[in-house]
């Protein structure tokens, strides 16, 4: 059976998987927004509602926003604040320099590419990191949970990341994400084959059984050469 269409995650998969700490970058965006005596509240409201927000979208599978993200905390996200959140995560949103030949031998062989990831953040800022890195003219679709009401695992974002690549069979789609739950669970629970690149930090799920598992995003080529025929 013919691979018609590859979905990858972003975070932790065309990125590589950063561990950081969450109230260290959040101190470091209220630092240089609020006064001294502020910070720590500011930083501590702020992640708490990032935490919850996680929580809701793996519970019940419930997006978010970036906005609603600073209005949970009572944080003002003025342009200033916003600017430099993304600026403090940029260290941590480089492409993988195998991403751009992977997709580009992709592409040679007919096959589209997209990105479904679970993000609050919005596609603009998404699409500035892509161009950045040299990936954003090779994707056919992206779909980020910022702009649906649903999160990965839910069927629905699925099938919003086919629809917008032009796919039309889950079983001729391949999903490559970093998460056993919320990726491989989800694909393959929509009829998708799922290859998991793991990482230290994401816990496993016991029920999801990926169809391959790779170190190294160039490792996918063989695995989708194999199952196309």
């Amino acid at each position: 059976m013919t691979v018609e269409a590859v979905i990858f995650d972003w975070g932790g998969t065309l990125t590589p998987w950063h561990d950081v700490e969450l109230p260290d970058i959040w101190r470091r965006i209220c630092a240089a927004h609020l006064d001294a005596d502020q910070v720590e509240r500011a930083a501590t409201a702020l992640v708490e509602a990032e935490l919850e927000l996680w929580r809701r979208g793996k519970d019940e599978h419930r997006s978010a926003t970036i906005d609603e993200l600073y209005a949970l905390a009572g944080v003002e996200a003025t342009e200033a604040v916003l600017a430099t959140h993304y600026e403090t995560w940029t260290p941590h949103t480089f492409i993988d320099p195998a991403a751009p030949p992977l997709l580009r031998e992709l592409r040679g062989r007919g096959i589209k590419v997209g990105v479904l990831s679970n993000t609050m953040w919005s596609r603009e800022w998404h699409e500035r990191i892509f161009e950045r890195d040299g990936v954003l003219g090779l994707l056919d679709g992206a779909v980020y949970s910022s702009e649906i009401p649903w999160t990965k695992p839910h069927a629905k974002a699925f099938r919003a990341a086919m629809d917008v690549v032009g796919a039309t069979d889950p079983s001729r789609c391949v999903f490559v994400g970093d998460r056993p739950y919320d990726d491989i669970h989800g694909a393959k629970s929509t009829g998708m084959r799922a290859v998991l690149i793991p990482n230290s930090t994401v816990p496993a799920w016991e029920t999801a059984v990926p169809d391959a598992t790779i170190e190294r995003l160039a490792d996918l080529l063989a695995h989708v050469d194999a199952w196309t025929r």
